[in-house]
């Protein structure tokens, strides 16, 4: 049975994908600073699909914690089979309006732990000749829309080049690209979002499905909808200008 590393597993996305895996039938580590809330859901996965589930409680913009969780990827004698670098949240003001330690913070969460934690994993993983890395990022890569954006277009190059480099290795890189999606994301950031309803919103069961399936394909990068890949087709199209003028002024992070 195949093991898999979840972070920001305590609600949202991260929730959902570990309920979707331990489905599968994949035993599971879950990573996220909510301790209560990931024993919970280990009780639960445990009781509904019988699988072997690890908790791993870590803050991974605080560096010492996110070594140790890089340590338990790397550890030779529990091997990890996939690794899901879904932790991360959102900003609702515009960066001069947002004290630095907050872009910081944000910024050691969606780069700089899925650098470490990738590094660690696929190291492994290349080592024993197979293994995947799912990246979350965002439609918001495809636009200039803050530091969240910026942030999000670094994972999805990245994700992409990697996967390039591995391959031939039995190890895979996929970059998930979602829109809005129905979870606790945008609550969290202050952000409001009205009634969350309509083409343009989508279910956390629907990216997490589309995103493993486009895994197994081995595609490196996915967004999980023909509206958003439409959407994305056009953004990679138009002329910078356009987006860095209406486009780049709503700051509005999604996913």
């Amino acid at each position: 049975m195949s093991t898999a590393l979840v972070t920001g597993a305590s609600a949202g996305l991260g929730h959902a994908y570990a309920t979707a895996l331990a489905a599968r039938g994949h035993d599971l580590v879950l990573v996220a600073r909510d301790a209560p809330r990931l024993e919970d859901l280990s009780a639960e996965l445990v009781a509904a699909h019988g699988v072997e589930v690890e908790v791993l409680p870590a803050d991974l913009a605080d560096r010492e914690q996110l070594q140790r969780v890089a340590d338990r990827l790397a550890d030779p004698a529990r091997p990890v089979d996939l690794l899901v670098n879904n932790a991360g949240f959102g900003i609702a003001t515009p960066f001069l309006d947002t004290p630095v330690e907050d872009e910081e913070r944000m910024l050691d969460v969606l780069v700089r732990a899925v650098l470490v934690l990738t590094h660690a994993a696929a190291g492994s993983m290349r080592e024993r000749g197979h293994g995947a890395v799912l990246n979350v990022a965002s439609v918001a890569a495809f636009i200039t829309s803050g530091t969240y954006s910026s942030a999000k277009s670094w994972v999805t190059v990245f994700s992409e080049s990697l996967d390039g480099q591995l391959a031939g290795t039995g190890v895979s890189v996929t970059a998930v690209c979602p829109g809005f999606v129905r979870t606790e994301f945008h609550e969290r950031a202050g952000i409001d979002q009205g009634d969350r309803t309509g083409l343009f919103w989508l279910s956390a069961e629907r990216v997490v499905d589309s995103s493993l399936d486009a895994l197994g394909a081995g595609r490196p990068v996915v967004v999980p909808s023909p509206q958003y890949a439409a959407l994305v087709g056009v953004l990679r199209h138009l002329p910078r200008p356009v987006l860095r003028g209406g486009l780049a002024r709503r700051h509005r992070p999604t996913r």
